[in-house]
């Protein structure tokens, strides 16, 4: 069972070369970030799809 990473868990796998970037680098960093959250949500949008669709009473002819 995988573990959920929490606040301190993250905070020390940082490494300093990301502590020391240049504010480009972070705004970079950011928007992998945020398509990151992007793409996981739709990727649950999508189970939750196919899990209605397969256990929907949809007759297949």
């Amino acid at each position: 069972m995988r573990d959920d990473m929490t606040l301190q868990k993250i905070a020390e796998g940082i490494p300093k070369s990301l502590l020391n970037a240049s504010d480009k680098d972070l705004e970079g960093f950011q928007r992998i970030i945020e398509e990151t959250i992007k793409l996981r949500e739709g990727h649950r949008n999508l189970q939750q799809m196919i899990k209605s669709f397969s256990t929907s009473g949809i007759q297949r002819t």
